[in-house]
């Protein structure tokens, strides 16, 4: 796997339009700070992690509520190939405040909102909406 983060947010966007409950994710704590943040912006419910033959996986909870799954598109910015930096002046709302820009940055993965409050800037990982 090339792309994990790339992987980790298609997975949630498919089980979030085909409204299913779980997904499960080989265990990293770079996903667990992601899943973290979306936690706290609304996009998921829980996240736990479990061990299946000594092997650790990440099982996320996914919010459905009843028009579906919220997360209706994602778009991986910043890609192994091409990573892309934005300073704090430069982080803007996403679809008019009504999607989530995460970003990587020196004070831990954090939505823009956040950046923006912290006065931090970093790499955009991925959108959301």
């Amino acid at each position: 796997m090339t792309d994990p983060i790339g992987s980790m947010i298609t997975m949630i966007k498919n089980a979030s339009l085909a409204e299913k409950e779980t997904v499960l994710l080989p265990y990293s704590k770079l996903k667990v700070a992601v899943a973290e943040c979306l936690i706290k912006e609304g996009y998921l419910k829980s996240y736990s992690k479990k061990t299946k033959k000594n092997h650790p996986f990440l099982e996320l909870n996914i919010l459905i509520n009843e028009n579906g799954g919220k997360v209706k598109e994602v778009d991986r910015i910043s890609k192994p190939s091409r990573r892309v930096y934005m300073g704090m002046k430069e982080i803007r709302p996403i679809k008019n405040g009504h999607g989530l820009a995460v970003y990587s940055t020196p004070k831990g993965i954090m939505s823009g909102k956040e950046a923006r409050k912290e006065m931090v800037g970093g790499e955009l990982l991925f959108t959301m909406w």
